[in-house]
């Protein structure tokens, strides 16, 4: 194709585009092709008509405007130069009715804008342009997208083959501090008591297991103990009747400490006051004793937590929750100590979500044997989940995801590229788990793929319209 015929091609698709299109891949308005007085003066045909104002109008034969004025003729020499761009990027020469390129053998004629019709002999179409070939390997019934090396390097594609990997995620979520009910106890009285005396034990001390907190006096506890060591001191033989086992019983059940009564059974001595200590180690909670008060029964004296081993209740994401299980490790930092980690484990996944945070509640049992860490504290935990052994997968930037499907694009070499759908499974360290779809080595690009997808609709696209239009 001559000069000629190119730059009047170029000029049917400024008319019908409305003025504007792409050549060698680059945007290009018609402001930048205006012509200056001094070109429309060059030697040659015009090849067409501009108006004389530079607005993206055209024709191809002489025309005036509304206020009578004469378009502007754009000779050859004027008009935009195709022979500077790349071989690939320039509009594709029409061979002639033989055959221009013997080493490729044309297949059909597609149109040149794009429409449902194509032809087996060249053609033009309603404005003049020739029908474009579609030579052998370049419409390809395998689904595959083939482009030229001068592409593949401009559009920075780069490919990456599936390989074994171990796929791990870290769930993070907030949560606090919290005691452990198991550890926890009360002290509070059964029975009508007075207190005697409080021990030097306020909120926040340290105690241990059997340290004495106070002394009480209770009418109940006397008369019970009373009849006790009546019983005891007036056996006649070594054994214990039925009476006596009932009289130390209702002893127990005022949950009289065993030191206590281990104490009468050695005096045979009814106590006035009874010394009640600690049920274990760990931290007073609360106190709510006061020296000479009076206590009715179940009133809560004392409340004593042990702090060696507590919980971490953090919120878990809906989404995240299947990825997660009972015995899982977990790292936990305090907000209050920069640095440090705390290892524990999930010991409950609550069966429930909140329905306005959607997010469900997990414990995690620690160790806090240096008691740092207190309750309702803020912490962050780290869950780390995924299985330990290797699977195949592929980078998160190689997959195209629609919504409803996903897919890859296979590398085949020589500047071909297969579209692919697969299935995925767990992401984590920027890769993904390729379930099927792909076997281990094959490369996928991830670079640049969602360029080959375009190239790939705009195909199909095209093929389409040539499929519909070859029906009768």
């Amino acid at each position: 194709m001559n000069r000629a015929v190119l730059a009047g091609t170029a000029a049917a698709f400024i008319a019908a585009a409305g003025g504007g299109f792409i050549i060698a891949e680059r945007p290009w308005t018609p402001a930048s092709v205006v012509v200056p007085a001094a070109s429309a003066e060059e030697t040659g045909a015009p090849i067409y008509f501009q108006d004389p104002d530079g607005k993206p109008t055209y024709s191809l034969t002489p025309k005036k405007t509304a206020a009578g004025r004469d378009y502007r003729a754009v000779p050859i020499g004027a008009d935009v130069s195709f022979e500077d761009l790349p071989a690939e990027n320039a509009l594709t020469p029409m061979p002639a009715s033989d055959g221009a390129d013997a080493s490729r053998k044309i297949k059909f004629y597609r149109n040149p804008m794009g429409l449902p019709d194509m032809s087996p002999v060249p053609k033009k179409d309603s404005m003049g342009m020739d029908y474009i070939p579609v030579f052998e390997g370049e419409d390809s019934d395998d689904g595959s997208i083939k482009l030229s090396p001068r592409k593949i390097q401009r559009t920075g594609v780069k490919s990456e083959p599936a390989a074994s990997r171990v796929i791990q995620t870290t769930i993070r979520a907030p949560g606090t501090i919290q005691l452990d009910e198991r550890r926890v106890s009360v002290i509070s009285m059964r029975a009508e008591s007075w207190i005697q005396k409080v021990a030097d034990v306020t909120t926040g001390t340290k105690v241990r297991k059997g340290q004495p907190l106070m002394d009480i006096y209770s009418p109940a506890i006397s008369s019970a103990a009373a009849e006790y060591v009546s019983t005891i001191s007036s056996r006649a033989t070594g054994g214990e009747g039925s009476y006596g086992r009932g009289s130390r019983q209702r002893v127990m059940n005022l949950d009289v400490p065993e030191s206590a009564i281990a104490e009468m059974e050695k005096t045979r001595i009814v106590p006035i006051s009874i010394a009640w200590a600690a049920p274990r180690d760990g931290i007073v909670l609360e106190r709510n004793a006061i020296e000479g008060m009076r206590a009715q029964a179940g009133d809560v004296l004392f409340r004593v937590a042990d702090t060696s081993t507590i919980w971490a209740t953090i919120d878990v994401a809906e989404r995240d929750l299947g990825a997660i299980a009972v015995g899982q490790p977990v790292t936990v930092r305090a907000r209050s100590f920069s640095g440090r980690e705390f290892a524990g484990t999930i010991s409950v996944v609550y069966p429930q979500v909140n329905r306005e945070t959607r997010t469900a509640r997990v414990r995690i049992e620690l160790g806090n044997a240096d008691l740092a860490l207190l309750p309702d504290m803020y912490v962050d935990a780290a869950i780390s989940t995924g299985a330990p052994e290797p699977v195949i997968s592929i980078p998160e930037s190689a997959v195209l995801d629609t919504g409803s499907r996903q897919a890859v694009f296979i590398d085949r070499g020589d500047g071909r590229f297969e579209p692919r759908a697969v299935k995925l499974g767990r992401r984590g360290g920027g890769y993904v788990e390729v379930r099927e779809g792909i076997g281990d080595g094959e490369p996928v690009v991830v670079s640049a793929n969602f360029l080959i997808d375009a190239e790939s609709n705009l195909k199909a696209a095209l093929k389409g319209f040539s499929e519909a239009g070859s029906q009768p």
